[in-house]
C-alpha cells in the first residue's frame, strides 16, 4: 500500500478501463506506455527494497511456501498438533483453545470431537477456554453486533456492525494487496483459471493482470467465508448495511439510517424493502438533506469493482479468460451481450441442486398405502417438523428376521463394509457393523450368507424408495443413492456414566453449524442426497431412539422409538438435524437408505448387485419374456417385484462411499 502511494509510483487511471472503440492510434501514440511501464518499474522498486528491509536478503522470493503448506494453515492443521502438545505438557486451558480453534475449521473430525467432549468433562478446564484464537476482526464484531441485536441493544450493537463493516473493507484491502504476491503463487493459480501467458510481452502482461483481477474479485468471497467454510455468506457487505440502518434507525441516527439505505441501493437499486425504508427515513427527517448521500467508502468500493469486472468481462469475450462473478449484485448492462445468454445457460444447468424439496398433498400416496399394507402413524406436524413422517407395516416379523439373520452371519464372515475396527467410528462404547447390498450379493454368492436375505435387501429397499417417493416426491423420480444395512451393539462394562450419543446429531446433506444454526451443503456432505430413510428391524435392546433437534442441535422437537417395519422418512437438508441415542444394551439394527434427484448418483452398485443374484431361470425368463408378451392375467404389485435394470450401459461402478 505505501509503494502504491508513491509518487510517480501510481499507474494512469485513465488507461486502465477496458479498450473502446476511440482507444486507437493518436496523437499521443505511445505515450501510455512510457507511463505505465514507467510507473510498474517504479512500483516493482519500491517493493523490491521493502523486501529486502522488512525480510532480509532475497526478500520474499526467499520465504516463498508451495501450496500444500498454505492448505494446511488453511485448514488450522498446526492446531491439531498444538492441542496434543500443550496437553502433554498439562497446560489444559491452552489446549482446550487449541482444539477447539481446530474444531471450528473441521467440524466432522471425529476424533477432536470426541476429544472436545473430554475437555468439557475435564473440572480443571474453564468454560471460557473454548474460544477460537483464529477468527478473523470483522467476524468477532459482526457476530457480537448480531447478538446484541438479538437482545433489542441496538446502541450498543452499532459500534460493533460498524466495526465489522470496517474491518471487511480492511480484510478486503490486504486480500487484494495480496493478490500482487510472487509469481509462483500466481502460476499455480493460473492453472486453476485457465488464463495462461501465451509469451509475447503484452499478452504476458495482459495475462498477469488478468490473474491480479481475478483474484481481487474473490476476495469478496474470502472476505464473507466463516472459518472452516467453503462457501461465503451470500451478499455480506449489503446485509451488513441492511443491519446498520436498520440499527440506526431504531435509535433515532436517521441520517446515518439514511446514509446506509442508500449504501443499500446502490448494490440494488430496486429493492423495495429498502426504497420503503428510505421513503420513511426522509418523511421523518422532514427537509431535504441536499448533502446526504450514500457512504463515501462504499461509493468507492463499487466504483472500482465494477471497473475490473468491465476489464475481465472484456477478457472473457476477446481473450478467453475465465471469470466467475462472485457478487449478484453485478448490473446486467457491465456483461457484454454477447456472454449473457451463454452464463444463464451455465447457472441453469444443475436445477435439482438448488430447487427446496417440497412438500406434496396425501393424495398422491394413499393408493401406494393401501396397495402396501403400509399405515400412517405420525406426520410431519405430529413431529413437530417439516419433510418429516413415519410409517408402520413395511417389513412382516419374518422378514425382519431374515434381514437379522443376514446381518449376523455377514458379521461372522467379517463384512463391516469397510470399518476395520470393531468399535463405531462415532463413539468408542458402541461396536458397528455395516453390509451394502453388493457385499451381501458377494457374500451370497460365495455361500456365506443366505442368497434369501440378500435378495431381500435388495426388494426392500426398492421398496423404501417406492414409498419414499410416492409420499414426497410423486411428480419427480427418486433414486437410491445409497443402501446400508448397519447394527449397533453395547460394548458390555463400558454403559456407566456414558454421556455421548451413539451417533451425533448431523444432517445428512450438509454440515450443519449448530452455533450459527446455518447448515453449509458442501463438501463433505453428501450433497447430492434428497431425501433419507431408516428402517428398523428390531426393537429388543435399550436406548437407541432416533431424535429430530432445532438447527441448534441441542433442542429436542420429536423422538421415535424402532420397531420392526417402522419407515422414518425426511428430507435430507438443514430442515431435519437428527441424531440417535446411545444404545445403552443389546443389539440395535436398520436399514439406512439416501436417494437423490439426480440419476447421476444413483448407486451403481444396487444394480451389480441384482446382476449378480440373478438365477439361471430368471434369465431364461427374461429372455422368453422379451420375445413374447405376458401371460400373467394378475401379476404382482409393482412395489412388490424388483424393477427391470434399465442402465445396461457399460459405465464404471462408481466407487462405494462410506457413511
Amino acid at each position: 500500500a505505501r509503494c502504491a502511494a508513491e509518487p510517480g509510483a501510481s499507474l494512469p487511471a485513465v488507461w486502465l478501463d477496458a479498450p473502446g472503440p476511440d482507444s486507437g492510434p493518436g496523437s499521443a501514440q505511445g505515450a501510455w506506455e512510457r507511463l505505465l511501464l514507467r510507473a510498474a518499474l517504479r512500483r516493482a522498486e519500491c517493493l523490491t527494497q521493502c523486501g529486502a528491509q522488512r525480510l532480509g536478503p532475497g526478500g520474499a522470493a526467499r520465504l516463498r511456501v508451495g501450496s500444500a503448506l498454505r492448505d494446511a494453515f488453511r485448514r488450522r492443521e498446526p492446531y491439531n498438533y498444538l492441542q496434543r502438545a500443550y496437553y502433554q505438557l498439562k497446560k489444559l486451558d491452552l489446549a482446550a483453545a487449541a482444539a477447539h480453534t481446530f474444531f471450528v475449521a473441521n467440524p466432522t473430525h471425529l476424533q477432536m470431537r470426541e476429544d472436545m467432549a473430554k475437555y468439557r468433562r475435564m473440572s480443571r478446564v474453564r468454560p471460557q477456554s473454548f474460544r477460537d484464537l483464529e477468527t478473523p476482526p470483522h467476524w468477532a464484531a459482526y457476530d457480537n453486533g448480531l447478538e446484541l441485536l438479538g437482545r433489542q441493544e441496538a446502541g450498543l450493537a452499532l459500534p460493533r456492525l460498524e466495526e465489522a463493516l470496517q474491518e471487511s473493507l480492511a480484510q478486503m484491502e490486504s486480500c487484494r494487496a495480496g493478490c500482487e504476491g510472487p509469481e509462483e503463487q500466481q502460476r499455480e493459480e493460473e492453472e486453476e483459471e485457465g488464463a495462461g501467458s501465451q509469451g509475447g510481452l503484452y499478452e504476458t502482461i495482459a495475462g498477469h493482470w488478468i490473474r491480479v483481477l481475478q483474484c481481487r474479485q474473490r476476495c469478496v468471497g474470502d472476505m464473507a467465508t466463516r472459518p472452516g467454510r467453503s462457501f461465503p455468506v451470500p451478499d455480506f457487505l449489503p446485509s451488513q448495511l441492511r443491519r446498520l440502518h436498520e440499527a440506526h434507525a431504531q435509535v433515532g441516527n436517521l441520517s446515518q439510517a439514511v446514509e446506509n439505505v442508500l449504501s443499500v441501493l446502490l448494490f440494488y437499486p430496486e429493492d423495495e424493502a429498502a426504497k420503503k425504508a428510505l421513503n420513511e427515513y426522509q418523511a421523518q427527517l422532514g427537509e431535504p438533506r441536499p448533502g446526504l448521500g450514500p457512504r463515501e467508502d462504499i461509493q468507492r468500493f463499487i466504483v472500482r469493482s465494477l471497473g475490473e469486472k468491465r476489464q475481465l468481462y472484456y477478457a472473457m469475450e476477446h481473450l478467453g479468460a475465465s471469470f466467475k462473478d462472485p457478487d449478484p449484485w453485478t448490473p446486467a448492462a457491465v456483461i457484454p451481450e454477447a456472454l449473457r445468454e451463454k452464463l444463464r445457460e451455465d447457472q441453469e444447468k444443475r436445477p435439482w441442486d438448488h430447487e427446496p424439496p417440497q412438500p406434496k398433498p396425501l393424495t398422491h400416496w394413499k393408493d401406494v398405502l393401501l396397495l402396501e399394507g403400509v399405515t400412517l402413524t405420525q406426520d410431519a406436524r405430529q413431529l413437530n417438523g417439516s419433510e418429516r413422517v413415519v410409517l408402520d407395516g413395511l417389513l412382516t416379523p419374518a422378514e425382519c428376521g431374515v434381514l437379522l439373520q443376514l446381518a449376523k452371519d455377514a458379521a461372522e464372515a467379517g463384512a463391516r463394509s469397510g470399518y476395520r475396527g470393531r468399535r463405531s467410528p462415532h463413539t468408542p462404547h458402541e461396536r458397528f457393523e455395516g453390509l451394502t447390498v453388493l457385499k451381501a450379493a458377494q457374500l451370497a454368492q460365495a455361500g456365506a450368507v443366505g442368497s434369501q436375505g440378500a435378495k431381500l435387501l435388495l426388494e426392500v429397499s426398492e421398496r423404501v424408495r417406492t414409498l419414499t417417493q410416492a409420499y414426497f416426491s410423486p411428480e419427480r423420480p427418486l433414486h437410491l443413492s445409497f443402501t446400508h444395512l448397519v447394527c449397533r451393539s453395547a460394548i458390555e462394562g463400558e454403559q456407566d456414566q456414558r454421556m455421548d450419543l451413539s451417533h451425533p446429531v448431523h444432517a445428512d446433506n450438509c454440515v450443519l453449524d449448530p452455533d450459527t444454526g446455518e447448515c453449509w451443503r458442501e463438501p463433505p456432505a453428501y450433497t447430492y442426497r434428497d431425501y433419507s430413510g431408516l428402517l428398523y428391524l428390531n426393537d429388543d435392546f435399550h436406548g437407541g431412539d432416533l431424535f429430530f433437534t432445532q438447527p441448534n442441535a441441542l433442542t429436542v422437537t420429536a423422538q421415535v422409538r424402532p420397531r420392526c417395519g417402522r419407515l422414518v422418512a425426511f428430507s435430507s437438508g438443514g430442515e431435519n438435524p437428527h441424531g440417535v441415542w446411545a444404545v445403552t444394551r443389546g443389539r440395535r439394527c436398520a436399514l439406512a437408505l439416501w436417494h437423490t434427484w439426480a440419476p447421476e448418483h444413483r448407486e451403481q452398485e444396487w444394480t451389480e448387485a441384482k446382476e449378480l443374484l440373478k438365477e439361471p431361470e430368471e434369465e431364461e425368463e427374461e429372455e422368453e419374456e422379451e420375445e413374447m408378451p405376458s401371460r400373467d392375467p394378475s401379476p404382482e404389485p409393482p412395489s412388490r417385484r424388483l424393477p427391470r435394470v434399465q442402465d445396461k450401459a457399460g459405465k464404471p461402478p462408481r466407487v462405494r462411499e462410506e457413511l
